[in-house]
């Protein structure tokens, strides 16, 4: 059969796994702190990036809509949520977004209702890329969000016999400091052979 056929590259381009979601990640070297990651997930992640389009021409007389030399982008919406399982401190502030964690009680985190620049932080997807995904070569994709929020607000979901699930929704902000800069960014590094 003529086109009942895969690319032949399919094998080496495919993203597999749930990934993990990190504070921090070199794409250079593909190494994560062991520290950095943000926690336990269920369900795998689901990320967006929206464009939003304006068409100049939409109210000008005989012009075609959606003429592409007059469309034009006016902003991105970029957004990541998934369901943590685990939580600690530093994790529902973060979830929370505008709250402190208690001083000298950091068992306590306390909302606020004003949004400092603090609450704002990079948050970094990565999940495993290609068929060589050995522990020291191994592919990747990696999605940079910058200047995240959680904007789901803090939810749990208990269940008798089940473990706490934490859904979460974040996103990305551009900045006054770089008003040009879309806040997010893509790695897309294929494996190599183990040495």
């Amino acid at each position: 059969m003529k086109y009942t056929q895969i690319p032949a590259n399919t094998f080496k381009e495919l993203q597999l796994n749930a990934g993990i979601l990190t504070s921090g990640f070199a794409p250079t070297t593909g190494t994560v702190e062991s520290n950095a990651m943000l926690g336990a997930t269920s369900g795998g992640i689901s990320f967006t990036a929206t464009p939003t389009y304006t068409d100049l021409g939409d109210d000008i007389d005989n012009c075609p809509k959606n003429m592409m030399e007059l469309k034009k982008l006016e902003s991105w919406e970029v957004k990541l949520s998934g369901t943590f399982l685990t939580v600690n401190t530093a994790q529902a502030k973060s979830l929370i977004a505008t709250a402190d964690i208690g001083s000298p009680d950091t068992t306590k985190v306390t909302p606020r209702n004003d949004v400092a620049p603090a609450d704002f932080k990079d948050i970094w997807w990565i999940g495993d890329y290609s068929d060589k995904n050995g522990a020291t070569n191994g592919g990747y994709i990696a999605i940079h969000m910058m200047n995240a929020l959680s904007t789901g607000g803090f939810q749990l979901q208990s269940g008798d016999k089940a473990k706490g699930q934490f859904a979460f929704e974040y996103t990305a902000h551009y900045s006054m400091d770089a008003p040009d800069t879309v806040p997010f960014e893509l790695y897309i590094k294929a494996g190599t052979e183990e040495a």
